[in-house]
C-alpha cells in the first residue's frame, strides 16, 4: 500500500509543470498585460496628459486664434503673422490665458483616457498584440470617455484664448458668464463634434503609435529596451501630427461651436455640423476648414511624444515598484 502511495502522489506534480506560465497571481488580478493596476494607469495617463497640455499650450492658443472666425481677425492664416500678432499686442503672456482650465481638465480626462485604453486593449485584442483594429477600437471607445470630461474645461479654455476675451478668468467664465446666461448646456454645445472629430483622430493616432512603435523595435531589436522612450517618442510623433492633419476640418468646426457668441464669433441656432461648415465655406471658401492645419500638427506631434514618452516612463515606474513590492 505504501509502494503504491509515492506514485500516485508525484503525479500531479509533474502534470502541473505546463501551467508555469500562470505562475505569476498577481498578473491575473491586473486588468492589464503590462502587471499594472488600474488607478497606475489612471495617474500615468493624469501625468502624461497634463505635462502635453502644458508644455505645448501656447501653440494652442495660436491655433484656437486662427481657426476662430468673426473674432481676433487674422488677415493671413499664417502662422507667423498669427504669433506676431498676439505677441504684439498681449504679449507673451496672452499665450497662456486660459491655461488654468486646461490644467483643470487635462489631469482628469488622461486619466480616463488611458486606463479605459489599456483595458479595452486587452480586451478587444484578445491577447494579439498586433492586432491594429482592437487598438483602433479602445483608442475610440477611450476618447469618447476621455472627452465627456474634458470637453467642458476644453470650451472654457478657447474662450479664455480669444484676443478681447470678456471673461476675467476660468472661475468668472464658468460662474457668471455661461452658467447664467446660456446654463450648462453650453459647456457641451460641441461635444457631438468633439466625439466625431476624435474618435478618427483617436484611431488613426493609437493605430499607427503601435504600428510605429512595433516596425522601430524591429528594426533594432537589441536596443529596444535601451532606446523605448525614444521609440515611444519617436512613434507618438508620427501618429499624432498624421492624426491632426486627417481631422483638422472637424477641429475647426469644433472651435466654432465652443467660441459661438463670443468676440464676435457667429453664433448657431441648431449647432449642427452641416450647418457649421457651410458657415465656414461661405466666409473663408474651403481653405478655411484648414486652418489652423499647421499649429494643429506642430501642438499633436510634439505633444504625443511627449505624452506617450512620460506615460511609458510612469508605467516603467509602477512596473519596478511592484516588482519590488513583497508578492
Amino acid at each position: 500500500m505504501a509502494s503504491d502511495a509515492t506514485p500516485k502522489f508525484q503525479k500531479p506534480d509533474l502534470l502541473a509543470v505546463p501551467q508555469q506560465p500562470d505562475f505569476h497571481p498577481e498578473i491575473t488580478v491586473s486588468p492589464s498585460h503590462d502587471g499594472l493596476h488600474f488607478w497606475q494607469f489612471m495617474v500615468a495617463g493624469s501625468i502624461a496628459g497634463s505635462v502635453e497640455h502644458m508644455a505645448m499650450f501656447p501653440v494652442d492658443t495660436i491655433k484656437t486664434r486662427m481657426q476662430a472666425l468673426g473674432s481676433c481677425p487674422i488677415k493671413s492664416v499664417g502662422l507667423r503673422q498669427a504669433l506676431g500678432s498676439i505677441l504684439r499686442n498681449e504679449g507673451p503672456s496672452g499665450l497662456y490665458r486660459g491655461i488654468g482650465a486646461m490644467g483643470l481638465g487635462a489631469g482628469p480626462a488622461h486619466a480616463v483616457y488611458f486606463s479605459v485604453y489599456e483595458v479595452c486593449k486587452k480586451t478587444f485584442s484578445g491577447g494579439n498584440p498586433n492586432n491594429a483594429a482592437a487598438h483602433a477600437a479602445a483608442g475610440v471607445v477611450a476618447t469618447v470617455a476621455s472627452d465627456a470630461v474634458l470637453t467642458p474645461m476644453d470650451v472654457v479654455k478657447q474662450r479664455l484664448q480669444l484676443r478681447s476675451s470678456p471673461y476675467k478668468g476660468c472661475g468668472d467664465c464658468v460662474r457668471r458668464r455661461m452658467v447664467r446666461e446660456e446654463g450648462i448646456g453650453a459647456f457641451y454645445a460641441s461635444y457631438r463634434t468633439t466625439v466625431l472629430m476624435n474618435a478618427p483622430f483617436t484611431a488613426v493616432h493609437f493605430t499607427t503609435y503601435e504600428a510605429v512603435k512595433r516596425g522601430l523595435m524591429e528594426i533594432s531589436p537589441e536596443s529596444a529596451s535601451d532606446e523605448r522612450w525614444v521609440i515611444h517618442a519617436t512613434a507618438g510623433a508620427a501618429a499624432g501630427a498624421l492624426a491632426a492633419a486627417v481631422t483638422t476640418p472637424l477641429d475647426v468646426v469644433k472651435t466654432q461651436l465652443q467660441c459661438q457668441g463670443v468676440c464676435g464669433c457667429d453664433r448657431f441656432i441648431s449647432g449642427s455640423i452641416r450647418d457649421v461648415l457651410r458657415t465656414i465655406v461661405e466666409k473663408d471658401g474651403y481653405r478655411g476648414l484648414m486652418r489652423g492645419w499647421m499649429p494643429r500638427m506642430l501642438f499633436h506631434a510634439p505633444a504625443a511624444a511627449i505624452c506617450w514618452s512620460t506615460y511609458e516612463a510612469v508605467k516603467s515606474f509602477f512596473q519596478e515598484l511592484n516588482n519590488r513590492s513583497p508578492q
